[in-house]
């Protein structure tokens, strides 16, 4: 039985605590097709947020959860 969900991994500047963990976890949920958020919390630095989704989502998508959130932005290396 396979399953075609896509699993991406976003770095995410702006976080800094648990509720900041929340605030982007509960935007980028509402994403259409999300069915898991996961967060590498890095206080004061770059976090790791790990979406799995139906299909791959944007950056635009995430950009706009991110906005939606709080004062949280895509990492550019």
């Amino acid at each position: 039985m396979s399953t075609n969900q896509s699993t991406q991994t976003y770095p995410v500047d702006g976080m800094t605590c648990g509720h900041c963990v929340g605030a982007v976890s509960s935007e980028i949920s509402q994403l259409p097709g999300v069915s898991d958020v996961k967060v590498d919390l890095v206080a004061g630095g770059t976090s790791n947020v790990t979406v799995v989704s139906d299909t791959p989502l944007t950056d635009a998508q995430v950009s706009s959860a991110l906005e939606e959130a709080g004062n949280y932005r895509l990492a550019r290396g």
